[in-house]
């Protein structure tokens, strides 16, 4: 394992957003970027992506860094489905913000030996 992996395996949490257009995908995403520092977007990024079929937007945050502004309510057109996952400490600070700029309702929670995995829906205040 590497020095950075090391580093990184309790503070990144991996975040997935479904059932979403793209600008509620980039609300959610732009509400993390603002607090902590975003490691890595997948392909086709909320900017990008075109078309009717399912989409699962992707990306990785590092709750260590990033420039942690104040969380505001963010609408959202509609219900987003949000799956985090990391470690359990990482994933506890992530679902706090969310929650301070969305209302959120847990669907499931999934927990490993290192890491966690919460299931929320994600909707408008």
């Amino acid at each position: 394992m590497s020095d950075v992996y090391d580093l990184h395996i309790d503070t990144d949490v991996t975040v997935q957003l479904s059932d979403c257009c793209r600008e509620d995908a980039q609300a959610v995403f732009d509400v993390l970027d603002g607090v902590y520092q975003l490691e890595d977007m997948g392909t086709p990024s909320p900017q990008t992506a075109t078309g009717p079929s399912p989409t699962v937007w992707t990306a990785t945050f590092d709750t260590a860094g990033g420039r942690h502004e104040e969380v505001r309510p963010t609408p959202l057109t509609s219900p987003v489905g949000a799956t985090l996952t990391g470690g359990y400490r990482a994933v506890d600070e992530v679902e706090k913000v969310l929650a301070a700029g969305f209302d959120i309702q847990s669907l499931q929670s999934v927990s490993g030996d290192q890491e966690t995995e919460a299931r929320l829906l994600l909707a408008s205040r």
